[in-house]
């Protein structure tokens, strides 16, 4: 059975199910899951985020492609 297909037989039987306390299990049960997956930050890298966005906004920063092209042609140039 693919991902895909297990996916739908569970949306299917929960679909089904009336039994509020199951549902609310079933529920804790996603949610700690999704918590798991949560990323946490060190104060250190939000601090670097955050600094690197102030200097996205003052325009500090260029696209990666146009960095390739400038350095290419600043090569070729030597």
């Amino acid at each position: 059975m693919s991902t895909i297909e297990l996916k739908n037989l569970l949306i299917q039987r929960i679909a089904e199910i009336e039994d509020i306390s199951f549902l609310k299990a079933i529920k804790t049960i996603l949610d700690a899951k999704a918590e798991s997956r949560t990323l946490q930050l060190t104060p250190e890298i939000t601090d670097m985020i955050l600094e690197s966005k102030k200097e996205i906004e003052k325009g500090l920063i260029i696209d990666n492609d146009l960095f390739e092209r400038e350095l290419e042609e600043w090569l070729n140039e030597k």
